[in-house]
C-alpha cells in the first residue's frame, strides 16, 4: 500500500500505525482545565453543601412551571395575536407529552414497587398528587384564557371560532354537506352492550360519548364515536369562520343511529403511556424489536382522562370504570377539548397578526466574496472556523450545503453522519443517498429510538440501507444523541477532515424555529477525535479519551465538574473566574452540587435554562452567587453552551448534552471546545445579552417559582435586528447585494 493510500485509510477510519492516543497521551495533549494548583473539594466543603437536604427542586414540578411560562406567553397581550394562539397549541402538545412520558413513568414505578424518593425528597405518589393539582389548574387557566380573551380578540380581527348553534343557516348547510359527503362515510359508531365490549380508545384521540335510547323499549345505550383525525380540527364554514369538527358530528348523530333517540353527547380524550420499552440485549434485531414495540404503544395504560365539563356523572362513571383511571386523573374542562388544532388557526395567512417575516442569511464567513455560485463550504472552513447560530444563520446555505457539496464533490472519499431527528422530505437524507450512489463511503448512525420519531427514523434507515449506505444503530443501551458530521476529502496537500458539531438536529424545518449553535471546522485535532468517536459507534473501538471533545457517558459529567472546580481554583488564586451555562434542562445532582460549591467559594454563576431546573438559586449560604434565567419567545432556545472565565482566558464548549441523567449516563453526547478565541467571544456576547438586565426573561427564585421581568429588549428580536444590521453593513462594504 502506498503512503497516500495509507493516509486515506487513516483519514476514513481514524487510525494510523501508531494507533489512537491513549488516555495519558491525550490528557497531556489537552490542557482544557489545567490549573495550578488543582482544586479538589475537601470532605467538609462537600458536607457543607449536603447539609441542605432540600437543595434540589422537583424536576416534574419544575417542568410544569416551564409549561406555565409557555402559557404566560399566550397571555401576553404585547405579542401578535396568532402567536398567542400558537402558544396555546404548544402548551397543549407539551402537556400531552408530559403525561405520556413523565406521568406514565411515575405510575409505572409505583406499580412496580420501586417508588423511591426523588432527589427533591418527594415520593412518586406525592409528586403525582402535586402534578394532578397543578396540571388541573393550568388546564383550567388555558381554557379560560381561550374563551375569555383569545376568542374575543380573534373575533375582533375577523377570525371567528364558533360553536354549531352560532352558525348562520347557510353555514349549517355547508356543514351538513361536509358531513354527508366526507365525514359520515368514515365514522364508525361503536356500541357498548353485552355483545359489544367497551371499545379501545386510542391515545390523544378526540371522542364523543353518546347516549341513545330505544323508543320502543325505553332502554338507554352507550356508544363511542371517534372524531376522525384526518380532517381539520376546526372546519372552515366561509370567510375566516370555523366550527369544531366534533360539533358538526354531534349535530348529525341521528344519521349514525337511525331509529334511536340521541339523548346526550359529550367529548372526551384519553392520554396513554406512550413511552417505549425495548430490551435491546434480548433483541436479535433492534429494528424489528422497535417496530413490534410501536404496535404495542397504542395499547399503553391510560394516564389522563379529559372530559367536557357538561358530561353527566353516569357517563363519566362508565368511562372511569372501563378505562381504569382514578378520579384524580379526570379533568373536567370547558370545550372545546384538545387545542392542538389551534396550530391551523395560527397558520392562517394573516401576516398582520404574526411576527414580522424573517429570512435567515448566509453566515458572513461563507459569503465573503460576492458570487452567483453556491457557497464553497470547504474553502471557507480552511480559512477559519465557522460558528453558526441558527435560525439567524441559514441552515440551508451552511450545514445542508456542507453535506450536499460533499455528496457532489469527486474529491470527497467518505461521509460519516449521525441522525437523531430529521424532516419528512429531508435534503440531508437525499444528500447521503446521492453520496452513496456516487460510490462514496457513507456511514450513518441512525437513532431509531428517538422518542416519537421512531417510525420516521425506521423509514429513513431502510431508505439509506437500500441506497448502499452503511447504517448502524449506535451502541446497545445508549441512545446516540450527538450531532456530528464528518467529511473526508482528498486534497492536493493530503487528506483533510471537515467536521460539523452542533447542538441541534439535522432538520431543515426545525432549524428555522429552533435556536442552535454549530461549528464547521477543518481543525485536525477535532477531526481526529470525531473519527475515533465514529469508530466507537460503528465498531468495537472503546477509546474513551479525546483531546477536544467531552463524550458521554464517559467524560461529560466529570469534565464539566472538573471545569467548575477549576473556576474555584482560579477564584481562590485571585484570577478572573465565572461560570455561565446554557441548557434546556439542569437536573444532574453532581453538576448542581459542584455549582453550589463554586457559589459557596464566591464564584459568580449564571444559568440560562429553557425548561427544567432543579437547582435552587439565591439560597443563603448555598447559592447566593447563582442566577437562573429563562428566555422563551419567538424561537425555541435549544443550544447548550458551557462557558468558563478560566483565569482570564475564556473557554467555551457547545454540544448536544443537557445536564440530565439520561444525557450524561444513557446517551452518546458530544461537547466540543471551541478552538478559536473569536468563537468563544461570540458565544460570550450572546450570553451577555441574555443576562442583560434589560432583556425580557423569567428569573427563578429560591422557592422554585419563576417570575417574569419584562424588559425593553426581546432576545430574539434583538438578534434578528443585529443580523439585519450586519447584512446591511456587508452589502454596503461590497457595494451591492450580498448572498441572502
Amino acid at each position: 500500500m502506498s503512503v497516500q493510500d495509507t493516509s486515506i485509510v487513516h483519514a476514513v477510519t481514524g487510525s494510523l500505525d501508531e494507533g489512537p492516543l491513549d488516555g495519558a497521551a491525550r490528557a497531556e495533549q489537552s490542557d482544557s482545565f489545567d490549573v495550578e494548583p488543582p482544586y479538589a473539594p475537601d470532605p467538609a466543603e462537600v458536607a457543607g453543601v449536603e447539609e441542605f437536604e432540600d437543595r434540589f427542586l422537583d424536576r416534574e414540578l419544575s417542568w410544569l412551571h416551564f409549561n406555565q411560562r409557555v402559557l404566560e406567553l399566550a397571555e401576553d397581550e404585547t405579542l401578535p395575536l396568532l402567536e398567542r394562539v400558537r402558544f396555546l397549541a404548544i402548551f397543549t402538545s407539551n402537556l400531552d407529552e408530559f403525561f405520556m412520558v413523565r406521568v406514565a413513568g411515575l405510575k409505572r414505578r409505583i406499580a412496580a414497587g420501586v417508588a423511591v424518593r426523588a432527589a427533591s425528597g418527594l415520593l412518586p405518589r406525592e409528586v403525582l398528587e402535586q402534578i394532578w393539582r397543578t396540571a388541573g389548574q393550568l388546564m383550567e387557566r388555558q381554557a379560560q384564557l381561550f374563551a375569555a380573551e383569545v376568542q374575543p380578540a380573534l373575533r375582533a380581527e375577523g377570525i371567528e371560532l364558533v360553536r354549531y348553534d352560532d352558525l348562520e343557516r347557510d353555514e349549517q348547510k355547508t356543514c351538513k354537506r361536509l358531513f354527508k359527503d366526507r365525514v359520515f362515510p368514515v365514522l364508525t359508531p361503536l356500541a357498548v352492550d353485552p355483545a359489544h365490549p367497551f371499545p379501545y380508545i386510542s391515545g390523544l384521540s378526540l371522542n364523543l360519548a353518546v347516549v341513545v335510547r330505544n323508543p320502543k323499549t325505553g332502554k338507554e345505550h352507550f356508544a363511542r364515536v371517534k372524531v376522525p383525525p384526518i380532517f381539520s380540527r376546526f372546519v372552515p364554514v366561509g370567510g375566516q369562520r370555523f366550527v369544531p369538527l366534533e360539533d358538526v358530528i354531534r349535530e348529525h348523530l341521528k344519521r349514525l343511529f337511525p331509529g334511536m333517540e340521541v339523548l346526550r353527547a359529550h367529548t372526551f380524550r384519553v392520554t396513554r403511556n406512550e413511552d417505549l420499552e425495548v430490551e435491546e440485549d434480548d433483541a436479535e434485531n433492534l429494528l424489528a424489536a422497535l417496530e413490534k414495540e410501536l404496535l404495542r404503544r397504542k395499547f399503553g395504560p391510560p394516564v389522563r382522562l379529559e372530559v367536557e365539563e357538561s358530561m353527566d356523572d353516569t357517563v363519566l362513571d362508565l368511562l372511569v370504570s372501563e378505562l381504569g383511571v382514578t378520579r384524580s386523573e379526570v379533568f373536567r374542562l370547558p370545550g372545546p377539548l384538545d387545542l392542538r388544532g389551534l396550530h391551523d388557526i395560527a397558520d392562517l395567512p394573516r401576516d398582520d397578526l404574526g411576527f414580522p417575516a424573517f429570512v435567515p442569511s448566509t453566515h458572513r464567513h461563507l459569503a465573503e466574496v460576492e458570487s452567483a455560485s453556491p457557497v464553497d463550504v470547504f474553502k471557507a472552513a480552511r480559512r477559519h472556523d465557522v460558528l453558526l447560530h441558527h435560525p439567524y444563520d441559514s441552515f440551508a446555505t451552511s450545514v445542508q450545503r456542507f453535506l450536499e457539496q460533499a455528496a457532489a464533490d469527486p474529491h470527497v472519499l467518505a461521509i460519516k453522519q449521525t441522525l437523531y431527528r430529521t424532516s419528512g422530505d429531508s435534503p440531508i437524507i437525499d444528500a447521503l443517498v446521492d453520496a452513496a450512489e456516487a460510490g462514496k463511503q457513507v456511514l450513518v448512525i441512525v437513532e431509531i429510538k428517538a422518542r416519537f420519531d421512531e417510525q420516521a427514523n425506521i423509514r429513513w434507515a431502510r431508505k439509506l440501507e437500500h441506497a448502499g449506505c452503511h447504517v448502524v444503530y449506535g451502541l446497545v443501551g445508549l441512545k446516540t444523541h450527538c450531532k456530528l458530521s464528518m467529511v473526508v476529502r482528498d486534497e492536493p496537500d493530503g487528506i483533510r477532515r471537515y467536521t460539523h458539531i452542533g447542538t441541534g438536529n439535522y432538520n431543515p424545518k426545525t432549524a428555522r424555529t429552533y435556536e442552535d449553535l454549530g461549528l464547521i471546522t477543518a481543525d485536525d485535532a477535532i477531526g481526529e477525535d470525531v473519527a475515533h468517536l465514529f469508530n466507537n459507534l460503528s465498531g468495537y473501538s472503546r477509546n474513551a479519551s479525546y483531546a477536544e471533545l467531552l463524550v458521554a457517558p464517559d467524560s461529560v459529567r466529570d469534565g464539566l465538574v472538573e471545569a467548575i472546580h477549576a473556576e474555584i481554583a482560579h477564584h481562590e488564586a485571585g484570577r478572573p473566574a465565572r461560570i455561565r451555562l446554557k441548557a434546556n434542562s439542569v437536573v444532574d445532582e453532581a453538576v448542581i452540587d459542584a455549582l453550589y460549591l463554586a457559589s459557596r467559594a464566591g464564584v459568580p454563576v449564571q444559568l440560562l435554562v429553557r425548561g427544567i431546573c432543579s437547582l435552587r438559586p439565591g439560597v443563603p449560604g448555598l447559592s447566593e452567587t447563582i442566577e437562573v434565567r429563562s428566555v422563551l419567545g419567538r424561537f425555541l432556545e435549544h443550544s447548550r453552551v458551557f462557558w468558563f472565565e478560566s483565569g482570564g482566558e475564556p473557554q467555551a464548549w457547545i454540544g448536544s448534552a443537557d445536564l440530565m441523567h439520561r444525557n450524561l449516563d444513557r446517551r452518546v453526547e458530544v461537547l466540543v471546545r471551541l478552538p478559536h478565541p473569536d468563537s468563544v467571544a461570540e458565544v460570550g456576547a450572546l450570553l451577555d445579552l441574555a443576562f442583560d438586565a434589560d432583556t425580557d426573561a423569567w428569573a427563578l427564585g429560591p422557592d422554585g417559582t419563576w417570575t417574569r421581568h419584562p424588559g425593553p429588549v426581546h432576545l430574539h428580536e434583538e438578534l434578528i435586528a443585529r443580523q439585519r444590521r450586519r447584512r446591511h453593513e456587508r452589502r454596503e462594504a461590497a457595494g451591492g447585494a450580498v448572498t441572502p
